[in-house]
């Protein structure tokens, strides 16, 4: 038998398992149900992040979101570079994985790659989220506005933490302000 075909049929298979296998739902995170897009349109300001390669260094981040004629949402990533004194900015595209009820979406930013976006915790007045990526390694919490009261911040983050975050590791990105972390009476 002639291993070649077999070998080709795995390089063509390898980009769609790598990158099917990249919006998935981390174990024991449910993406919020009755999910209204059209208000979590707008404006959003990251509160804090877990550390990653596209975001490192920047402050002031904010994510803008739209809507696309294709019945998408489109993505406007911003953020300030301090040590570089420039603004930078992406623009990506996001698609619900089942349906718009359901706050679960892939978003791409460079070409046929996408990553999951799982809202996870919502305001009922949208005014924060937290989102998970497609692993526990990825995570943020927005805000409409630029702060969070500290005591607000402190109950996400522990909730964040009761589903499996490392949020030791949290970034405060300026202007966001961490909590004074307290140990709870017991």
């Amino acid at each position: 038998m002639n291993p070649r075909p077999s070998l080709l049929a795995l390089l063509l298979l390898l980009p769609i398992l790598l990158t099917g296998g990249c919006t998935g739902v981390p174990e024991g995170i449910a993406p919020v149900r009755g999910f209204d897009a059209e208000r979590y349109l707008g404006t959003w300001h990251e509160i804090a992040r877990l550390d990653h390669r596209f975001e490192r260094g920047l402050e002031q981040v904010t994510a803008t979101y739209s809507r696309r004629e294709d019945g998408g949402l489109a993505v406007l990533n911003r953020g300030y570079d301090p040590a570089k004194e420039v603004w930078k900015s992406a623009e990506g595209r996001a698609y619900f994985r089942s349906t718009p009820d359901i706050a679960s979406l892939k978003v791409s930013f460079f070409g046929p790659f996408y990553g999951g976006y799982h809202v996870f915790a919502l305001d009922p007045e949208y005014r924060w989220a937290m989102i998970s990526g497609p692993t526990r390694a990825y995570f943020w919490i927005l805000a409409r506005q630029p702060q969070l009261p500290a005591e607000l911040l402190r109950d996400l983050i522990a909730k964040a933490r009761a589903a499996g975050f490392e949020t030791d590791a949290l970034i405060f990105p300026p202007p966001s302000v961490a909590p004074a972390m307290t140990a709870s009476p017991g």
